[in-house]
């Protein structure tokens, strides 16, 4: 393992570890003060949470025989002298592999049977079924024992033809798989659809999730890799092989899979691994280099890209290099500079991601508290001000303050009861979003659509079917859109009304809308135009298995999308509305002790000078408070603005 790479994963969780710590004494000081409430404490606690559960995923991908897992062993695994992922010429890892550590869970390989792609169901959705796996306990003590579990990442099947295609693995261009099944009828398939491997690794123990693709055919028939697993990785190396060049696939796999990440992915780096194949004894090293470089140009300009972006490296030798602690092997395998360029992309880029994200919440809670605590103040020294002009009056005088103070409490219970009808229109228009962006409407959708394709006679009206879905799926967000920028508009004119009326500060209600999760549809959409909604497609496919293949891949993923929108609406819904009952909770607070006051004041005029003492101690303390709450928060942001020791920058970046 690279020390650079290692160094800056333990300055990476350090800092987020120190985040959390501040974040975690101010929730601590914000309810001892009394100052939080049910949003206060939910934003944080779903802060906290996200900062422990923080992951950087890594995708290595590549078609078979580039020498991808030999890759992910030299950069992660070298310090275990061995090989962790199986590599050897050929096929090797069989199935995608996603390589993690979880607390509390004992090392295991976890595997899913191939035969679950006859069944309705993603990987995530047999995730959440342990019983559907394969489980096989990793010794991490034994080298040996752990080889040999490993190389279950290899198994494969012998199956016909038909259960290759029910299971949409062949590709009908493919002149292997029509030799294979011309000689007796069977073609080979990996036995596993997916793969889980929990390690004790210490990179991965810090958070670090690998994800590794074995080759074209695995990417294209496990949609979730394109459609949520891929989009989702920080940093995307793409593997091509020095003695091959830039094949065919490779390109179909850069155009579909890799290329259009740019706006979701920042890291993409492309890796001409197998350089030693180009050493040459006979040959001087200027002219080694220089075949290497024009390797590098030759697939730089294939794959579209500037030379800087491509990294030409040897695995194998790195990996001998490392284990035999070779220094010159392993500068002549040209591996750290991959390693430089993948620490300089990967962790500055996600540790700004949650530097954003973190800094918004807190803020949000800060500026709320602030809030509070200047609505609280100056109403004290109201009181403070009203409390001194009664000096030397007499308790006419007094009595009539008190009358005063009462008048203005009716008029805030007559607020108070406008205030609950709004509450009542509130939770109307609340429903009418639920209903629209609801998943019992989305159910619906989902079960019709899967009812008009399977008794559908032609391919119009397959194609009629899920055109319809998406269709319904932008009409219900669009909806859903409008019912928000109205319910936002009906908040905004009530805070303003309060604020007015009653005297309270102007607080301006949270924002939310839709937008990102109808372009999200959209996307969908043009991939479903672009894979399914084809002439090829629909004479190509049977009409069950395009069924399948349609909400295996983006069905789900649209209810995946509705689902987090879901949760973002409820969220904002509670939070809406909470501001104002803090303030009219303080309002009501202070109009009763300022009530209190004058009235002890009239039965004890000699009590006057000690409530205004009383009331002066109230707003220093409550200064004090928000002295606390500023240096809370700028010990956060110190906490989120360390960028650590970040000199160490090697290499080329992409």
């Amino acid at each position: 393992m690279s020390a650079t790479l290692v160094s800056e994963f333990e300055h990476y969780s350090n800092w987020r570890n120190g985040v959390s710590e501040r974040i975690l004494a101010l929730r601590d000081w914000l309810s001892a003060q009394e100052l939080n409430d049910a949003e206060t404490d939910l934003k944080l606690k779903q802060l906290l949470e996200r900062l422990e559960e923080d992951r950087l995923n890594v995708a290595f991908v590549a078609e078979f025989s580039r020498g991808k897992s030999e890759l992910i062993n030299a950069i992660f695994f070298s310090d275990y002298r061995q090989r962790v992922l199986p590599s050897a010429a050929g096929r090797t890892t069989m199935c995608p592999t996603e390589l993690f550590f979880e607390p509390g869970s004992p090392a295991s390989i976890k595997l899913l049977p191939i035969q679950t792609k006859s069944r309705e169901g993603t990987v995530s959705d047999f995730k959440r079924h342990p019983d559907e796996w394969t489980t096989l306990p990793l010794d991490v003590g034994s080298a040996e024992q752990m080889r040999e579990t490993l190389s279950r990442l290899s198994d494969t099947l012998q199956v016909s033809g038909d259960i290759a295609a029910d299971y949409g693995l062949i590709n009908p261009d493919d002149e292997e798989t029509a030799r294979a099944l011309a000689r007796d009828g069977t073609v080979e398939i990996p036995r596993w659809r997916h793969a889980l491997i929990n390690f004790p690794h210490p990179l991965l123990e810090k958070g670090l999730v690998i994800l590794d693709t074995p080759g074209l055919n695995a990417i294209g028939t496990e949609p979730e890799l394109t459609l949520n697993l891929l989009p989702s990785a920080h940093a995307v190396l793409f593997i091509l092989a020095a003695d091959t060049g830039v094949t065919k696939s490779d390109i179909e796999i850069w155009r579909k899979h890799i290329a259009p990440l740019q706006g979701a992915s920042r890291g993409r780096l492309v890796v001409l691994n197998k350089i030693d194949g180009l050493w040459d004894d006979l040959k001087s090293t200027e002219q080694v280099n220089a075949e290497i470089a024009k390797q590098v140009r030759v697939s730089a300009a294939q794959l579209e890209l500037p030379e800087a972006q491509v990294y030409p490296v040897s695995a194998q030798k790195a990996l001998v290099a490392k284990v035999q602690h070779n220094p010159a092997l392993l500068e002549k395998s040209r591996l750290p500079e991959l390693e430089a360029a993948l620490t300089a992309e990967l962790i500055p880029f996600k540790q700004e991601l949650v530097r954003q994200s973190t800094h918004g919440a807190i803020e949000d809670v800060v500026v709320k508290t602030t809030e509070l605590l200047e609505v609280r103040l100056a109403n004290i020294q109201d009181q403070v001000e009203e409390l001194g002009g009664l000096r030397g009056k007499n308790r006419d005088v007094v009595a009539q303050i008190m009358d005063k103070v009462n008048q203005e409490t009716r008029q805030f219970e007559k607020g108070m009861n406008q205030f609950k009808a709004l509450r009542t229109i509130f939770a109307h228009h609340a429903g009418k979003l639920r209903k629209h962006l609801g998943m019992q409407r989305l159910h619906a959708e989902v079960k019709k659509t899967r009812n008009d394709m399977e008794n559908s006679r032609f391919s119009r009206e397959m194609r009629d079917a899920m055109l319809g879905f998406f269709s319904a799926m932008k009409g219900n967000l669009s909806k859903a859109g409008h019912q928000v920028d109205e319910i936002q508009t009906m908040m905004t004119a009530m805070y303003r009304k309060f604020s007015d009326e009653h005297g309270l500060s102007a607080v301006s209600p949270p924002g939310h809308n839709l937008v990102r999760f109808h372009k999200e549809i959209e996307r969908l959409e043009r991939i479903f135009n672009e894979r399914f909604n084809t002439v090829l497609q629909m004479l190509t496919q049977g009409q069950q298995s395009l069924t399948a293949k349609f909400f295996e891949t983006l069905a789900s993923r649209v209810v995946h999308v509705y689902e987090i929108a879901n949760r973002e609406t409820e969220s904002w819904l509670k939070a809406l509305i909470a501001p104002m009952e803090t303030q009219v909770r303080e309002h009501q607070l202070q109009l009763k002790r300022r009530l209190e006051s004058v009235q002890r004041i009239h039965d004890a005029t000699e009590t006057l000078e000690e409530r205004i003492r009383e009331l002066e101690a109230n707003a220093q303390a409550t200064e004090q408070q928000m002295e606390q709450l500023a240096s809370l928060n700028l010990r956060v942001s110190q906490a989120l603005a360390d960028s650590g020791d970040t000199s160490v920058r090697m290499g080329k970046t992409a």
